[in-house]
């Protein structure tokens, strides 16, 4: 069975990155988020996309600009006006304590490719033994650098790449800086590249999944996982 991770939540329908869109992934039947962390100026771990919060809030400036009580005042509904004055920058420490209440999966990715956020690995991995998640969570990055530190710290976490083009049996580059897993573009997970990594052990989850046919074509070839903005929609086809 290819278990189905909400991206961003479930972002085709709810602002992204927020509680909001993560309880409304859980209900669809999601087995697992997919969200993003970066730091903040006083070094508190939160739960948005893009450097900076021009993009998806009503406000200006980059993240590591604000502190989290600065944050935290922003309105994340952006084009989801239903949703004014409901949507907020929600901290890692939130989204972990409701994981852990909830048994979702979680796939969180570090953004630390344009900007390095000094300690993000080191703090990210505390927080995750903190509420006893080792086993529901896998580190995911575009900073390969970054996930060959996240193995050093803990060899328990799984960590899986994330990538966009080609790359030669992906399978063996991902074992020989000891991730687990692959998160190609789905245009990058050909067939024969999804069966050759899982027959070696490798998970596959390709992002960002939207089409039926394709969300259909990954279920039948029995595909670990995809990362969808609609989770509700790879539910209901998983199910028939």
């Amino acid at each position: 069975m290819s278990y189905i991770f909400g991206h961003r939540g479930a972002a085709g329908n709810y602002p992204e990155n927020t509680m909001l869109s993560f309880i409304a992934a859980r209900e669809a039947g999601a087995d697992g988020i997919e969200l993003d962390v970066q730091m903040t100026k006083d070094g508190e771990l939160v739960v948005i996309h893009d450097e900076t919060v021009d993009r998806t809030t009503n406000g200006t400036g980059f993240v590591n600009n604000f502190t989290y009580k600065e944050l935290a005042k922003l309105d994340a509904s952006y084009s989801y006006t239903q949703y004014q004055g409901k949507a907020f920058i929600p901290s890692l420490v939130e989204v972990l304590e409701w994981a852990a209440e909830s048994g979702v999966l979680l796939n969180i990715e570090l953004k630390n490719g344009v900007i390095d956020y000094l300690g993000i690995e080191e703090e990210t991995i505390e927080l995750i033994y903190k509420y006893k998640l080792e086993n529901n969570v896998f580190i995911s990055s575009f900073n390969h650098y970054s996930l060959v530190d996240c193995k050093q710290i803990s060899n328990e976490i799984e960590t899986a790449i994330l990538y966009m083009e080609g790359l030669y049996k992906p399978w063996e580059y991902a074992a020989s800086i000891g991730a687990t897993g692959l998160h190609p573009h789905y245009i990058a997970a050909r067939k024969e590249i999804i069966t050759q990594a899982q027959s070696s052990g490798i998970a596959v989850r390709p992002f960002t999944v939207n089409e039926k046919q394709i969300m259909k074509q990954l279920i039948e070839s029995g595909c670990t996982a995809f990362i969808t903005d609609y989770p509700e929609l790879a539910v209901s086809l998983r199910e028939e």
